[in-house]
């Protein structure tokens, strides 16, 4: 069984589109004036707020909040000054380099119990892990909320390209996440790029739900599949999913381009919010911000 992935395979050829920057009609605050929003930069992300993260940065920066990176280990004192947590695509320093497995949890069990506490208080997470080996190195933290991270690939059986989620199959949910504060921000469709699946608890709502036609493709390596490769049928898992935790909220995603944007390979091909197939998925990251702000 041959698949066909999208070409985000290459860790040296994504860079940030510095120059998107979609209409925001209705900022949710003034210049500067919202919340700090942290983004981790102190466990060897892929994605961090000065590189590949750069478009997630200036997006929310455009509506108001107020951005900065987060380095060093998870403290509640650091913690308490920030509204939402961003983590995207995490990594043990063991498998920075060495995309298989072993995967190694890129936070100690301290840190997890630190956020998980940080979370019952009030604080706002924001978990984003990809394809192999970064679901496996946050599944841990992901556990902690109750939510069963995977270390695979989601592929689409039956089309290539970008996943495509919509209302008309089921595959996008309704909820306050999609359908947004009013309704010119309700979104009809998303695109990920790749990316795992997980199972979410019983109390959470998902977002992005697949169905029949994907399959999760388990192997020892990043993106080498083999003979020796699992196919697990999904239908029914999510790629983003979220739940209230104690007094704070969670948000939970298995795909992490999808939230920025970048140019990829040699061509320089716009992969992410800034893809022409991806027109509303700005609009799912601004709406995921405002739920996670209380908004």
């Amino acid at each position: 069984m041959t698949f066909m992935l999208p070409v985000l395979t290459a860790r040296g050829q994504q860079e940030a589109d510095t120059g998107f920057a979609p209409l925001i009609e209705n900022p949710a605050y003034a210049s500067g004036k919202g919340p700090l929003v942290y983004i981790d930069e102190g466990h060897f992300n892929f994605h961090t707020k000065g590189d590949r993260y750069l478009p997630f940065a200036k997006l929310l920066e455009r509506d108001g909040y107020r951005t900065k990176g987060y380095s060093g280990p998870f403290e509640m004192k650091k913690l308490g000054k920030c509204r939402i947590l961003v983590i995207s695509n995490a990594l043990n320093p063991a498998n920075v380099e060495n995309w298989y497995k072993p995967v190694y949890s890129a936070f100690t069990p301290g840190e997890i119990e630190t956020v998980r506490k940080w979370v019952e208080g009030g604080g706002s997470l924001f978990l984003i892990a990809d394809h192999m080996p970064m679901g496996g190195a946050a599944a841990e933290m992901a556990a902690a909320f109750g939510f069963g991270f995977t270390d695979g690939f989601a592929v689409d059986t039956a089309r290539t390209g970008p996943a495509m989620f919509c209302r008309n199959d089921g595959t996008l949910m309704e909820n306050v996440v999609t359908g947004g504060r009013s309704a010119s921000e309700k979104i009809d469709s998303i695109y990920s790029f790749t990316g795992q699946a997980f199972t979410i608890p019983a109390d959470a709502q998902p977002v992005l739900t697949f169905n029949e036609k994907y399959l999760l493709l388990l192997s020892d390596t990043a993106w080498v599949f083999n003979e020796q490769t699992v196919f697990k049928p999904i239908r029914g898992w999510s790629q983003l999913a979220y739940k209230e935790y104690g007094k704070g909220r969670v948000m939970m995603s298995g795909e992490a381009a999808m939230f920025t944007a970048q140019l990829a390979g040699p061509q320089q091909y716009p992969a992410g919010m800034n893809s022409p197939f991806a027109r509303n998925n700005y609009r799912l990251l601004l709406n995921i911000i405002h739920w996670l702000d209380g908004r």
